[in-house]
């Protein structure tokens, strides 16, 4: 049974016929039946029923439909890794961060991974986390660090990384520099920056209602850096992610939210073949220290 065989069955299943099957294959059509031909001979049947409208699985082809397409996913993730082991300079290892999530805790987790292993390249892609997923799921991603607003179903894999709570940001000339507590309550009184991406926007305008609040967004944005810089510049007060802020930024202040409480759970997210790859592995365990 070769590989090529069992990637022009797939075609086959996933197109409904051999025609547009060959197409996408970019093969001729002669040479895709006398590769499912030599693939029915071994496994002792037909595969395909056609007819006019295209060709449907046999029982036969049902049957081994499923264990086929395993065999040729992990052979491809199995090629894949062997690719990175030996040109691991020029096959990073691709991680897919969400937009909101700082780098203040896990540069340095990133940076110590480094120095343990020099030869190992990182490509930090940014996005939102609907797309990451697809990308994780597409295997254009091996790891994906996030904020989900609940635990992801299989075949998603999570590790919590670490809590952190929301916090008000100012400028450092605000009055807010002078309290040591600030409370809901205290921001609608002031111009407020309305982070588009917060992925708890829902939930805030539902503690928002609960507690009879209303934020009015003197400026919305969809990019942490842009809601840092309108602090920066005295525009307005904004609810950010502790570690979301630039450490030791002078000019920008925080406090925690206090009354209510607000916060999330970062998670590191792969799919279970990825946690088997030994940088995957060696990664999480640099992350599980956080």
């Amino acid at each position: 049974m070769e590989l090529h065989q069992i990637r022009y069955f797939l075609a086959v299943c996933d197109h409904g016929s051999f025609t547009r099957a060959a197409q996408f294959s970019y093969i001729s059509q002669p040479s895709l039946t006398q590769a499912i031909k030599k693939l029915e001979d071994e496994l002792g049947g037909e595969l395909f029923t056609r007819d006019r409208s295209g060709c449907l699985l046999t029982p036969l082809g049902r049957m081994v439909e499923p264990n086929l397409r395993k065999i040729y996913k992990e052979t491809l993730a199995t090629k894949a890794e062997a690719i990175r082991f030996t040109r691991l300079n020029s096959v990073p290892l691709r991680i897919g961060m969400m937009e909101t999530v700082g780098a203040q805790r896990l540069g340095p987790v990133f940076a110590h991974y480094r120095q343990e292993f020099p030869h190992i390249e990182f490509e930090l892609i940014i996005g939102m986390e609907a797309d990451l997923l697809k990308q994780l799921e597409a295997d254009l991603l091996d790891l994906v660090i996030s904020a989900p607003t609940q635990l992801l179903a299989p075949p998603f894999e999570s590790t919590l990384l670490y809590t952190e709570r929301y916090v008000v940001a100012f400028h450092s000339s605000h009055r807010f520099n002078r309290l040591s507590r600030i409370e809901l309550k205290d921001i609608q009184a002031e111009a407020y920056l309305d982070r588009l991406n917060c992925e708890l926007r829902e939930k805030l305008k539902a503690v928002c209602q609960d507690h009879e609040i209303n934020l009015y967004a003197s400026y919305r944005s969809n990019s942490e850096d842009w809601i840092i810089n309108l602090i920066r510049a005295d525009l307005g007060v904004a609810l950010m992610p502790e570690y979301t802020l630039p450490l030791n930024a002078q000019d920008v202040q925080c406090r925690y939210l206090a009354n209510p409480e607000i916060s999330r759970q970062i998670y590191a997210i792969c799919l279970p073949q990825s946690r088997k790859k030994a940088d995957i592995k060696a990664l999480l365990a640099s992350l599980s220290y956080l």
